[in-house]
């Protein structure tokens, strides 16, 4: 099966600011979100994308925006289903004011039974983030074949949910999982199982290229069945969490 690379969308004037953006217009990003996002192209400069899938937000547009234009042709996409949570009334408050909120508790303890006023639940979200993201592992696989590789630029909560989605993790637990702004977490899917292969990583992504040439598939996976391009050694995460309470929004 194809390899999904999860982008989060580079540092944003919500995130310095401390607001929660969910789906205002014109959230862009800072000053070093647009440098994150000007160091992608090289980051991923070893990796032979098929395609670029973005969330339909500003701040997501903006961050793949370098890598397309390095590669003009390299087929680009939205999907309305990768955009972020629909916080509802919460929408463009300060996190610092959200705190007080009775629900905040629910958000942090028990996601699964969260829901936006006005907005959306938060497990409704990860239906829709997962289901796209199955649909388009398949659509790439039959395009591009098992070994492609792909990138999904999102935001902190969908990618949150779809790691835990991937590690058979309640809901529930998604707030333990922490990726920063420009940070790249790395889903292999296969028939048996799939496999968090990167999480949060902030620098070198050319190991996650597909077989060298003339070697198989089957020659990258082990006898036990594991996907050796799998790498469950990597272990260069950029997960930094500060503090004891998971930020709405993934934080800055």
């Amino acid at each position: 099966m194809p390899t999904l690379l999860l982008l989060r969308h580079g540092r944003s004037t919500a995130n310095t600011a401390g607001l929660l953006a969910g789906w205002t217009p014109g959230v862009a990003l800072d000053e070093h979100g647009r440098a994150q996002a000007a160091e992608l192209p090289g980051r991923l400069d070893q990796l032979p994308l098929a395609a670029v899938v973005s969330s339909p937000l500003q701040r997501c547009r903006e961050t793949v925006a370098p890598l397309c234009r390095a590669r003009p042709d390299l087929p680009v996409h939205t999907d309305d289903r990768i955009g972020e949570c629909d916080y509802g009334d919460w929408t463009g408050r300060a996190l610092a004011e959200l705190a007080d909120e009775p629900l905040m508790a629910t958000v942090q303890q028990h996601p699964s039974g969260a829901v936006f006023p006005g907005g959306e639940a938060m497990r409704d979200m990860q239906a829709r983030a997962v289901a796209a993201v199955r649909d388009w592992d398949a659509r790439i696989q039959q395009e591009h074949g098992a070994d492609a590789l792909y990138l999904m630029c999102s935001h902190g909560d969908i990618i949150k949910s779809l790691v835990a989605d991937a590690l058979g993790l309640h809901l529930d637990l998604f707030q333990r999982i922490a990726v920063g702004p420009c940070s790249v977490s790395v889903l292999r899917y296969t028939p048996s199982r799939p496999f968090l292969v990167r999480l949060g990583e902030t620098g070198e992504l050319g190991s996650l290229a597909p077989p060298a040439v003339g070697e198989t598939a089957d020659e990258a996976t082990d006898e036990a069945g594991v996907d050796a391009r799998a790498d469950p050694a990597g272990d260069r995460s950029g997960a930094d969490v500060a503090g004891s309470v998971a930020p709405v929004g993934g934080g800055a």
